[in-house]
């Protein structure tokens, strides 16, 4: 008993295995490289760094990136006071430092946004 699996009528059998004939193969080939280069030609995935924000959503991630600076700081701080017994004093001291990070995050952000607004008249006057 011999499964086609679906392949090809034009299949030829040896001794109990499958095996294509070579023009086969060769048309089985050359419609994969069709369906390849078709899905190839699709549409481009964007980069993040090149879609266009709002100030609405660039303040949101700003606040994010503030808030997530604080959380890790918090969560560090809290778990090396309750590993050595000193709850304060890490946990002041990491709080501080989440937020002097996440302050450095929103600052460049920030910079990185400017850039951007910058770029974009440059690029006006040039098609103009």
């Amino acid at each position: 008993m011999t499964l086609s699996f679906g392949l090809p009528s034009k299949a030829l059998e040896t001794k109990g295995a499958l095996r294509l004939s070579e023009h086969d193969h060769k048309e089985r080939l050359k419609r994969l490289e069709e369906r390849i280069s078709a899905l190839k030609g699709g549409p481009q995935v964007k980069h993040h760094s090149e879609e266009h924000y709002s100030q609405a959503q660039m303040g949101w991630r700003m606040v994010i990136e503030l808030v997530a600076g604080l959380g890790v700081g918090f969560g560090i701080g809290y778990g090396l006071d309750k590993l050595f017994g000193t709850l304060p004093i890490f946990l002041v001291l990491f709080v501080f430092l989440g937020f002097a990070a996440g302050v450095n995050t929103m600052l460049r952000t920030a910079k990185e946004f400017q850039e951007k607004q910058a770029a974009e008249p440059a690029e006006d006057d040039e098609r103009a």
